[in-house]
């Protein structure tokens, strides 16, 4: 069995059994709703308490409950450009604010990059008398870049210089 057809597999039980995410993540539990989701559709590791509570929650087999626990591919699900409306939406974001919050990053950090793996994410309802909003709200360590080969009194990491 291909991981893929595992998720085809979770997501047919969840559809059968009229699951919600939020009830199969209550379930599962032990991370973050977005890591437990993305965990189910192949992107993201269970540990393997997460993964024993997913095998026993969707009646899976042992080998299927070992591949919940092994390191995923990550990201080749999803085409570029993603072709889902929202998806697309997201990535738009990124494309037009990216330069702008690198930019704002940088100025505040220094040289380097937000980490998407010491990472948090929450996804919250925003009421508004226009209509809900989606809150994202996204942490992420700050990762300095470092000038190897640094000698002397060369900055060795990319922190903001006061």
């Amino acid at each position: 069995m291909k991981r893929e057809d595992l998720t085809e597999k979770l997501l047919d039980i969840k559809r059968e059994k009229g699951w919600t995410w939020k009830h199969i993540c209550e379930q599962i539990g032990g991370m973050s709703p977005v890591l437990v989701t993305g965990a189910i559709l192949g992107q993201h590791k269970m540990t393997k308490p997460m993964a024993a509570n997913a095998a026993k929650l969707f009646g899976l087999s042992k080998t299927e409950e070992t591949m919940l626990n092994e390191v995923p591919m990550r990201g080749t699900a999803t085409p570029m450009p993603p072709t889902d409306p929202l998806i697309y939406r997201l990535y738009e974001l990124v494309l037009v604010n990216g330069p702008a919050m690198k930019l704002l990053i940088e100025e505040e950090f220094g040289d380097g990059i937000m980490s998407a793996i010491d990472f948090d994410m929450t996804i919250d309802r925003q009421a508004d008398p226009k209509g809900d909003r989606v809150k994202l709200g996204m942490t992420g360590k700050f990762l300095p870049f470092k000038y190897y080969g640094a000698t002397g009194n060369a900055q060795a990491y990319g922190f903001k210089e006061e």
